[in-house]
C-alpha cells in the first residue's frame, strides 16, 4: 500500500472529466421518452441503449489491457471528444439505422476513457485508494444524475434538433485533459501480467465480481431508462420525473462515496453484501409509493444501490493488482455492459407485459448481486487503511 499523499489537482481534473464523460453516457436514456413520443417503439429505443453499451462497456477490458501494457494518455481526451461529437448528432436524424450506428460507434469513446482515467486515479490517490476511487466514481454518477436535469429542459423547449449544442462541454473538457492529464513518469515500465495466465489464475473471483456488477447494473440502467416512462404512466410530467431521477442518481453518487469510505474501514465484502441486500426492498417500495415517501425511498434506494459501485472496482484492482486498468475495464466496463445489455431485453418485456411488471422485476435484481457477494473471499485490509 502506497504511503504517498494524494495529488488533489490531478484527482480533481480527472474527476471533472469523468463527470462530463458520464453525462454523455446517460444521453440516450434521457432522450428515450422524446424518441418514443416521436414515434419510435420502446423496444427499438431500448436497443439503442444496448448498442451503445456493447461498445462503451464490453470493450473496456481490451482497452484496459492496452493501458496496462503501456500508458495511453491520449485515450482520455480523444475518447471524450469522439463520444461528444457522435452523441450530439442523435437528434438530427430519424433514420433508425443511422441512429443505431451513431450509438454503436460513440461507445468506443467512453470505452477508451474509463480504464485509463481509473488507472490514473489509482496512481495519484496515495494511501486513500478506496476513498478517491469513490470520489472519481461519484463524479461520474453525478454526471449521470445531471443529464436529465440539463438535457430535458433543452429538448422540451427546442426539440430533438437541438442536440448538436451538447457537443460544447465535450470539446472544453477534452481540451482540459490535453493539458492536465497526468503523464507517465520517464523511465516507468509496465508491470502488467499477460492476460491469459492472469485470468486463468483469478477467474473465479473475477467472475463473481463481474456477475455482481452485472446484476446491479440491470437495475441501475433499467431505472434510468424506464423510470421516467413509468412515472408518466402514473400522471407525473416528464420535467418532474427528470427531477426525481436526478434525486435517485445524485444520492446514489453520494452513496458511492460513503461506500468507498466504509470499505476502507470495514472491508469490501461487507459493504457489497449489506448495501445490495438493502437496495432491493427499497427499490421495490419506492416504485409503489407516492409523494414525499416516494422521494425519500428513491433517495435511499439510490444510496444503497450505488454504495458498492467504486468498491467493486477497487476489489477487482486488488485481485489483479498489476493490471489495474484491465480490472477497471472488467468492472466499470464489461460487468456494467452485460447489465446494460439487459435493458434491451427489458424493453421487450415492457412491450409484452407492461412497464409496471418490468419495474417490479428490475427492483429485485440487487438481491442476486448481494447473494453473489456472500461468496466473495474476505480480504484483509492493509494496516495503512485500518489506521
Amino acid at each position: 500500500m502506497s504511503t504517498k499523499s494524494p495529488q488533489a489537482s490531478a484527482i480533481a481534473s480527472i474527476s471533472l472529466a469523468h463527470l462530463l464523460n458520464d453525462w454523455y453516457m446517460n444521453l440516450i436514456q434521457t432522450l428515450l421518452p422524446f424518441l418514443v413520443a416521436a414515434g419510435m417503439g420502446v423496444g427499438r429505443g431500448a436497443f439503442l441503449i444496448s448498442a451503445f453499451t456493447t461498445t462503451s462497456s464490453i470493450l473496456q477490458p481490451v482497452f484496459g489491457y492496452l493501458v496496462d501494457r503501456k500508458n495511453q494518455r491520449w485515450m482520455v481526451y480523444v475518447g471524450t471528444l469522439w463520444m461528444a461529437v457522435l452523441l450530439s448528432m442523435l437528434g438530427v436524424t430519424d433514420n433508425y439505422a443511422l441512429l443505431f450506428t451513431l450509438a454503436l460507434l460513440s461507445g468506443l469513446g467512453t470505452a477508451a476513457f474509463h480504464p485509463q482515467a481509473s488507472a490514473m486515479i489509482g496512481t495519484v490517490s496515495g494511501n486513500k485508494r478506496g476513498l478517491f476511487q469513490a470520489v472519481f466514481t461519484a463524479s461520474g454518477n453525478v454526471g449521470w444524475a445531471l443529464t436529465p436535469l440539463m438535457a430535458v429542459p433543452v429538448i422540451t423547449t427546442y426539440g430533438l434538433t437541438a442536440t448538436p449544442v451538447f457537443v460544447v462541454p465535450g470539446v472544453l473538457v477534452a481540451a482540459l485533459l490535453w493539458f492536465s492529464a497526468p503523464k507517465n513518469r520517464k523511465g516507468q515500465t509496465s508491470q502488467a501480467v499477460p492476460m491469459r495466465p492472469l485470468l486463468r489464475a483469478n477467474w473465479r473471483e473475477l467472475l463473481k465480481i463481474v456477475l455482481i456488477v452485472s446484476s446491479r447494473s440491470v437495475t441501475y440502467f433499467g431505472f434510468i431508462a424506464f423510470l421516467p416512462l413509468y412515472l408518466q404512466e402514473r400522471g407525473i410530467t416528464l420535467m418532474h420525473s427528470s427531477r426525481l431521477l436526478f434525486l435517485m442518481l445524485f444520492t446514489g453518487a453520494m452513496g458511492g462515496v460513503l461506500g468507498g469510505h466504509l470499505s476502507d474501514k470495514f472491508g469490501r465484502k461487507v459493504v457489497i453484501v449489506v448495501s445490495l441486500l438493502l437496495a432491493a426492498p427499497l427499490c421495490h417500495l419506492a416504485i409503489q409509493a407516492d409523494g414525499a415517501a416516494r422521494d425519500v425511498l428513491l433517495g435511499l434506494a439510490g444510496i444503497s444501490l450505488m454504495a458498492s459501485f467504486s468498491v467493486t472496482v477497487v476489489l477487482a484492482q486488488e485481485v489483479i493488482s498489476k493490471n489495474a486498468a484491465m480490472a477497471s475495464g472488467l468492472t466499470l466496463g464489461f460487468g456494467i455492459g452485460i447489465g446494460g445489455l439487459g435493458v434491451g431485453a427489458v424493453g421487450q418485456i415492457i412491450e409484452s407485459h407492461g412497464l409496471g411488471f418490468a419495474m417490479h422485476l428490475l427492483a429485485w435484481f440487487p438481491v442476486v448481486a448481494g447473494l453473489l457477494g456472500v461468496s466473495l473471499k474476505r480480504r484483509e485490509l492493509p494496516a495503512a487503511q485500518k489506521a
